[in-house]
């Protein structure tokens, strides 16, 4: 692996455990055992690691709720979307649990984080729609969108929520598959009989991995 790669692989780790606002480049410096200055070599700063993580969330993103073209079986779908959800949850937790403040001090990474979020609903509309097209859920066209941004609304606030609900919250594997819960919860009332049934043995799933 490349020593540019390295230095991502490791602050995304160190965020991730300690929290990025707690991490310095000399930190991922010695985590990695190359100097500050090989570090500073690759990148002027923290901030621009943490663009370059972005840029790693976002494209993972957009291939991950890109509509599925051809048949597919739909618990199949349902069950990639939702791992999806978690995958991208937990891989990218440090992003998920401090979104406001880390976008608040990068207006260039806010900029950034806008267009892929807009993107990313048009995608996520579409889906819906295929889910309406695959008679797993009832939804009038002009509910679709408001449906989506609930649904992101949660993913993307999830983390911070329980971490301000209770000081001693940690975010583990089982705080994330509660979301996701959450988010079943939403679409619940939607389903029609074969999208309840459906949506019941993920989430059943989810729970039995908390068990």
């Amino acid at each position: 692996m490349k020593t540019r790669d390295k230095i991502v692989h490791a602050a995304l780790e160190l965020f991730n455990q300690h929290g990025e606002r707690n991490i310095t480049t000399n930190h991922i410096a010695a985590h990695i055992e190359i100097s500050p200055g090989n570090l500073y070599y690759h990148f002027r700063n923290k901030q621009e690691i943490v663009r370059e993580i972005f840029t790693l969330y976002s494209t993972e993103l957009l291939e991950r709720f890109t509509p599925i073209q051809g048949q597919q079986e739909s618990l199949t779908l349902l069950k990639h979307y939702l791992d999806s959800i978690f995958n991208l949850m937990w891989k990218y937790r440090f992003f998920y649990a401090n979104l406001p403040e880390i976008l608040q001090r990068d207006p260039e990474l806010h900029d950034d984080y806008i267009a892929v979020q807009d993107r990313l609903q048009q995608n996520l509309v579409n889906i819906m729609a295929e889910f309406v097209e695959l008679d797993l859920l009832v939804v009038e066209e002009d509910e679709l969108k408001p449906l989506v941004t609930t649904l992101h609304l949660i993913a993307c606030s999830w983390l911070a929520y329980r971490s301000a609900m209770s000081p001693q919250t940690q975010i583990t594997e089982h705080v994330v598959h509660q979301g996701m819960i959450q988010m079943i919860a939403v679409v619940k009332p939607k389903a029609t009989v074969q999208g309840l049934e459906q949506l019941q043995l993920l989430e059943e799933g989810v729970k039995a991995m908390n068990a």
